[in-house]
């Protein structure tokens, strides 16, 4: 179906289960608000911050709200790094292209030190430093996240030019205990481990989701509950299931999502071939 005419079957503002929510409508998970709170602290003076957890825990989403809470903030620049598998020379030509720099990545030292004089020239004129956010982090070569720390860092380590956010899978933090990587590792201060959420917790984020999406009814409390047991304490697939049954029951007609829609919708399928049933052996 059409999805202006799912929303306007059941009333919603926009879907809730899909990837493009208004960041406003987003649900902050538990722990959030107080790494928000530490990392808007970190802007004043710069450092390293990492969100990690598994593979659709919100991790993204949650970047999304901070970079948000982060642009409303007068005087902070925000630059959010699309590409973190880069080579070296991508990763310089990405930052001049993010600050606002003019580099030649053949250069690299030209590069270092236009970039460094970007940032103290902001850092003078608003006393804040700018913002650095790198997600799926865990793909970054070390060559890179180690330039990273010695470009931001000034005055024999003491006094940091860039406030940055990595985020990533369980990958990241296991890579920061090799010795390549150990001295960044030792350099975050603040960090946001997600982990699998409780029942209790899905069932707070689809009465969240549903209510902002104007449709608080639409699920039965049956079908939440079913929902959050065989989501197995992540979001992505708690939505992935959710958006199909807001699809199926759009063509079916239903005026609420209920349980029988999901047992007809995710039961197993009987084997191929036939109704199951043994055929005797015929000698």
């Amino acid at each position: 179906m059409h999805e202006k005419k799912l929303l306007a079957l059941y009333g919603l503002k926009y879907n809730p289960f899909s990837p493009g929510i208004p960041v406003q409508s987003l649900w902050e998970p538990p722990g959030a608000e107080t790494f928000f709170f530490r990392v808007e602290s970190l802007v004043m003076a710069g450092g390293f911050a990492l969100v990690c957890g598994e593979p659709g825990m919100g991790k993204s989403k949650c970047l999304q709200i901070l970079a948000h809470k982060l642009e409303a903030l007068d005087d902070v620049v925000v630059g959010v790094m699309e590409r973190p598998q880069s080579s070296i020379g991508d990763f310089y030509r990405e930052m001049g292209e993010l600050f606002q720099v003019n580099l030649t990545p053949a250069n690299r030292y030209g590069g270092f030190r236009a970039l460094r004089e970007r940032w103290n020239n902001h850092i003078q004129s608003t006393l804040f430093r700018p913002v650095l956010i790198i997600d799926e982090a865990q793909e970054m070569i070390s060559a890179s996240l180690n330039e990273l720390r010695l470009l931001t860092s000034a005055h024999f380590d003491s006094r940091y030019l860039l406030t940055i956010i990595l985020s990533g899978d369980m990958r990241l933090p296991e890579r920061f205990r090799s010795v390549s990587l150990l001295s960044l590792g030792s350099r975050i201060q603040t960090r946001m481990h997600i982990e699998p959420y409780d029942r209790k917790q899905l069932l707070e984020f689809l009465d969240h989701s549903l209510a902002e999406a104007g449709a608080s009814h639409l699920i039965t409390q049956e079908l939440k509950e079913t929902l959050a047991d065989h989501a197995a304490g992540n979001l992505r697939l708690l939505n992935t299931m959710a958006a199909e049954l807001l699809a199926r029951g759009a063509q079916e007609g239903a005026k609420r999502l209920t349980e029988k829609l999901f047992l007809e919708a995710f039961s197993r399928m009987p084997p191929a071939g036939g109704s199951g049933k043994r055929k005797k052996n015929r000698n």
